[in-house]
């Protein structure tokens, strides 16, 4: 299947890998999630799969919006999003059905993936932190320290360059994060503990998809303990034939 789950950032973590290595881990609750209508050419102009997560009580949706739940014969959700599909993709008309249950088993163990989400938002923040300008001198009578200083030019052009890096608002940007490797699945929780950072922060809405580059790519971690083998190996070899030379 070409597309992805949705998921909520729970925290971060550790585990051990069969070596005994340390990975830091961050446990997302993937799914389960409905599929609540199918977007076809013909009708809609663009093919997408549409999917519902984390299911909520009929009197928090609005009774238009219940309507459309009702029509799929679902349950409301509170998180609702589509997952666009290639025009070009030549796939089963049957692959999706309307209250199909996507769970974490749409993965593999160690299968590279695509973690997208909302970014922490950090406010209006200056030049130093948001573009990790180097600042001005901090001795010697200076008043400008963290000060932004000259951001144009004189009579040519006479006006700030379009694009200029100047204090802004920082964070709560889409933000996608490639090649992930899922360092383990446990099914009967819907968990997937994903190896490093996963952008947005605690309990936000995160989107799980195959990745892009690699996709359908199984990574698993390197063995250690092979790999120093190998060295004393090779090392023994040189050694062997340093001696037969000398």
């Amino acid at each position: 299947m070409p597309i992805g789950l949705l998921g909520k950032k729970l925290g971060v973590t550790h585990v051990y890998d069969e070596f005994g290595r340390r990975m830091a881990v961050t446990a997302v609750q993937a799914g389960p999630c409905t599929v609540l209508r199918l977007r076809d050419i013909a009708r809609d102009g663009y093919r997408a799969v549409q999917l519902g997560f984390e299911p909520i009580a009929e009197r928090k949706v609005r009774k238009p919006v219940l309507g459309q739940f009702k029509q799929a014969k679902a349950s409301p959700f509170r998180y609702v999003r589509e997952f666009r599909l290639p025009v070009e993709l030549k796939a089963d008309a049957n692959e999706w059905t309307i209250g199909q249950q996507l769970t974490v088993e749409l993965f593999q163990d160690f299968e590279l993936v695509d973690i997208a989400g909302i970014s922490i938002g950090k406010g209006f923040q200056g030049g130093v932190r948001r573009w990790h300008w180097k600042g001005g001198p901090q001795t010697h009578g200076s008043m400008s320290h963290r000060a932004p200083g000259s951001i144009g030019s004189t009579t040519t052009p006479g006006r700030v360059w379009r694009g200029h890096h100047l204090p802004g608002h920082m964070g709560a940007d889409r933000v996608t994060v490639q090649n992930v490797r899922i360092a383990r699945r446990d099914a009967a929780n819907h968990l997937l503990l994903l190896e490093g950072s996963v952008p947005g922060a605690e309990g936000s809405l995160v989107f799980i998809t195959r990745s892009m580059k690699r996709p359908g790519v199984v990574k698993k971690p390197q063995a250690f303990q092979v790999e120093m083998e190998d060295e004393e190996e090779s090392l023994n070899k040189n050694a062997k034939a340093a001696k037969k030379k000398a």
